[in-house]
């Protein structure tokens, strides 16, 4: 004797009924009917995106051990939910096994560099095995991602050694070629400043010829028998008193004039060090 019993179905979801152990019908969402004992409830699935997270160890082709995450989503097929419920015992075993196959097939070949390039090729082949697989089960693979890829420690520690010692390095090139800017522009400066000094030094020089031939062609015009070397005496000894005036002004200047005769030269010597005596 069989009796009716209610039985409400969620939204995206549908109910797989069962009569005396046979697949029968699936019940869509909202209120429904089911006669009991002969009809039993067997199941539901589910259309709504699943998400399945699996971590994969692995090594590269250059001996570095990681562990990669891949997150894959999925979901029921409307028309093939006969074989989501039916095909498979336990759905996120069989991708995690895919992952599995195709994540350390790949991996082993690529080096630790282009590992973090080929992500998103890595991503794509996981997602084309996986849609070959699982669309046969009634199930549609909407996206593979490669959301983490963790190295060792020690691996990461020494990457980014490599990372500031290079950084470093071209910090210490930038340094010198500023330094070596600086040196060659003070260089520039200085030789222009020597320049600039000699030619003041050689107009100075020029001004004081001239100044002096003026001097001594008026000397000579205007005093009768007075020959260029007197005037030449004249201006030498001026400028010797003005020299020793200069000389003697001056709170920090410390000079011994001596006599250019050998005689001379001794008794300056002597009174030298009888001055030291006192």
């Amino acid at each position: 004797m069989c009796c009716p019993c209610c039985l409400c179905v969620s939204t995206s979801e549908v109910v797989v009924v069962e009569r005396l152990g046979k697949f029968d019908r699936f019940l869509s969402p909202g209120f429904n009917v089911i006669w009991c004992p002969c009809e039993q409830h067997a199941g539901s699935v589910s259309f709504r995106v699943q998400q399945l997270d699996v971590r994969v160890e692995t090594k590269t082709k250059d001996n570095v051990f990681l562990t990669t995450v891949v997150s894959v989503q999925y979901q029921v097929i409307r028309e093939k939910a006969y074989q989501a419920f039916y095909a498979l015992t336990n759905t996120q075993q069989q991708i995690t096994a895919h992952i599995y196959d195709v994540m350390r097939s790949q991996l082993p070949t690529l080096e630790l560099d282009a590992v973090f390039e080929a992500k998103e090729d890595l991503a794509l082949a996981v997602k084309n095995a996986l849609q070959e697989t699982m669309s046969g089960y009634g199930y549609q693979i909407l996206q593979a991602l490669i959301t983490d890829i963790d190295p060792d420690q020690r691996v990461k520690n020494a990457m980014n050694e490599i990372n500031s010692a290079k950084r470093l390095k071209f910090a210490i090139a930038e340094k010198a070629e500023g330094q070596k800017i600086l040196q060659v522009k003070s260089a520039e400066a200085e030789a222009e400043a020597k320049y600039l000094s000699g030619v003041g030094v050689a107009k100075q020089r020029k001004a004081i010829v001239d100044g002096l031939r003026t001097s001594i062609v008026d000397f000579s015009g205007n005093i009768k028998g007075a020959s260029s070397k007197d005037v030449m005496d004249l201006l030498l000894l001026t400028q010797y008193f003005d020299c020793v005036r200069d000389v003697g002004s001056a709170s920090h200047c410390k000079t011994t004039f001596v006599s250019s005769s050998n005689d001379g030269i001794r008794d300056s010597l002597i009174v030298a060090d009888a001055a030291k005596l006192k």
